[in-house]
């Protein structure tokens, strides 16, 4: 049996104040990962650029987490919202741009949306039909940070780092010119429409274009702005003229420029400068008249087809143009007329005279009097008028033509009126019309009826001829011809008879033992032979004549 347990013996509990208690390492971990993540959340803050806001008109195809935002084709950052604007109007996008494109985002930074596009002038954002739209961004120069921009419509025509330099051009209408139109330079693409705008006033369009380089330096401010656009189709005195640019232009519309051979020492212009932009190409490169001088000319003929700006020539060269055509009354005969004023630019012909002696007729047009002076002795002395000439009979159009008439009535030119007065002379066209008029009456009194008729009896009666021949021919052919075979059968067989005489003939008297010819041969031999008998005869009575009273010698008679 065990002692009972003594109390004294039993241990005896201490009390042991509790131990302070040390945070348990299990708990370094969430501080750990709260660490890192705060890390992580700074250092994205810290790499993480600035966010923008575009206001567009739409945005289609732009989608938040989905559309980037690209310049130069990398990604600069990316759409992270996109909603509604004010009054609904626009669209509100926003964007998270990258650290590294910060600098980008300055006030004249620009964005467009780049979605497939198919024009006249080109195919461009065809990467975006697998890609989908993406949102375009251009470098601004500004040096100012921003966060809210306004996007473009479209894109820029020109990107703003292209090397070359815009100029400003101003007419009277825009035509076919559009944003993107080329420009041309010797038949050569150099540049591009970039905008244009209507004026202020309303009165003309501002077009601005851009020049690439170096064919910038070929634009000086003496060069000449043309449209291009279309066919330019001209019909007139010189025939017809057809000028084009290229098949781009005939689309799309454009401009082209060049300089006048007769520019001095062209330097390139600056950029911005303004120029006119000039219709065709021959109003453009026409040379600036400093010196010109109005006239009037009265004519009693049609003025049908003359036109203001119809060419004043001299000796077939250029002088001047038509400014006014109208009507006039004669105050001395109270007769209507026919007012032309022109305007003559007298340093043309003196461009058009030989070098050494321009010089001195450059002098006599600077100073008025000696060239009224000299224009008087030309009306007077040498006849020179003015006369209407057609310059193309297809068109009818007219011009005026000054030449000398030696025999034209004595004139002067009328220096009293404000606006001088030349004296005329008919002109061609009238004449030419009196003549086409007096070979029309003439034959207009042809009885063309009459002969006509005449002619259609002819013709009936030749027919009728024709048909007697005819029936001639048939009855010679079944009646005469038929009586003619007999005939002719007995007229052969005489000739065959007679042929058979002569060989007969020819057989009996000509033969080589022809009877007759042996008979004929025996006669002669005895003809012979007493002519022969005969000669001996008179012969002896030549020698003995009295033969004849005694006989001969030694007979006694």
């Amino acid at each position: 049996m065990a002692d009972a347990l003594d109390s004294n013996t039993l241990p005896q509990a201490t009390l042991t104040p509790p131990r302070r208690s040390r945070i348990s390492a299990i708990w370094l971990i969430p501080l750990l990962a709260a660490a890192v993540a705060i890390g992580i959340a700074v250092n994205r803050i810290l790499n993480e650029g600035p966010t923008i806001s575009i206001l567009f008109q739409s945005a289609e195809g732009v989608e938040a987490n989905k559309t980037i935002i690209k310049y130069k084709d990398v990604k600069i950052g990316q759409v992270t919202a996109v909603e509604l604007h004010q009054n609904y109007s626009k669209v509100m996008v926003t964007a998270r741009i990258d650290k590294h494109a910060e600098g980008l985002m300055v006030e004249d930074a620009k964005f467009w949306v780049v979605q497939p596009q198919v024009t006249l002038s080109g195919v461009s954002g065809l990467s975006t039909l697998l890609s989908g739209n993406y949102i375009g961004f251009e470098m601004g120069k500004s040096s100012k940070p921003q966060r809210h921009f306004t996007g473009l419509k479209v894109a820029p025509v020109i990107p703003i780092d292209q090397p070359g330099r815009e100029f400003e051009l101003t007419a009277s209408d825009l035509g076919s010119v559009s944003v993107g139109s080329p420009l041309y330079f010797r038949r050569l693409q150099v540049g591009q429409v970039m905008t244009y705008q209507l004026a202020p006033d309303g009165n003309s369009v501002s077009i601005s274009v851009f020049v690439n380089a170096p064919f910038d330096h070929f634009v000086s401010a003496q060069t000449r702005f043309w449209n291009a656009s279309g066919v330019d189709v001209s019909l007139g005195d010189g025939g017809l003229d057809v000028r084009t640019q290229s098949l781009v232009s005939l689309l799309v519309g454009g401009i082209a420029f060049a300089t006048p051979s007769s520019a001095v020492e062209p330097a390139p212009a600056t950029a911005d400068t303004t120029f006119v932009l000039y219709a065709d190409r021959a109003t453009a490169m026409k040379q600036p008249e400093t010196i010109s001088r109005h006239y009037v000319l009265y004519f009693t003929e049609s003025l049908r087809g003359l036109t203001v700006g119809a060419p004043v020539t001299l000796f077939g060269l250029p002088a001047g143009e038509v400014a006014d055509v109208g009507i006039d009354i004669d105050p001395a005969t109270t007769e209507v007329r026919g007012r032309v004023e022109i305007v003559a630019y007298p340093e043309r012909l003196v461009s058009d005279m030989h070098t050494e002696q321009s010089s001195s007729a450059q002098a006599m047009v600077q100073n008025p009097e000696q060239s009224h002076a000299f224009f008087q002795r030309l009306v007077m002395d040498r006849g020179l008028r003015a006369q209407l000439r057609s310059g193309s009979l297809l068109t009818g159009q007219l011009f005026v033509a000054f030449d000398f008439f030696p025999d034209a009535p004595k004139a002067e030119v009328d220096w009293g009126p404000k606006m001088p007065v030349i004296p005329t002379v008919p002109g061609t066209v009238t004449n030419l019309e009196d003549k086409v008029s007096d070979i029309l009456a003439k034959v207009d009194k042809i009885p063309f009826e009459t002969i006509g008729s005449e002619v259609a009896q002819t013709l009936l009666a030749l027919n009728e001829a024709i048909k007697d021949i005819d029936k001639a021919v048939n009855r010679i052919d079944k009646g005469v011809i038929p009586e003619l075979k007999p005939a002719i059968s007995a007229v052969r067989s005489a000739m065959m008879s007679a042929d058979r005489v002569l060989k007969n003939t020819d057989a009996t008297l000509l033969g080589k033992d022809a009877p007759g010819q042996l008979e004929l041969r025996d006669a002669l031999q005895e003809v012979s032979r007493a002519a022969r008998s005969l000669r001996v005869l008179t012969d002896y009575l030549e020698r003995n004549p009295s033969s004849l009273i005694r006989g001969k010698n030694g007979e006694k008679p």
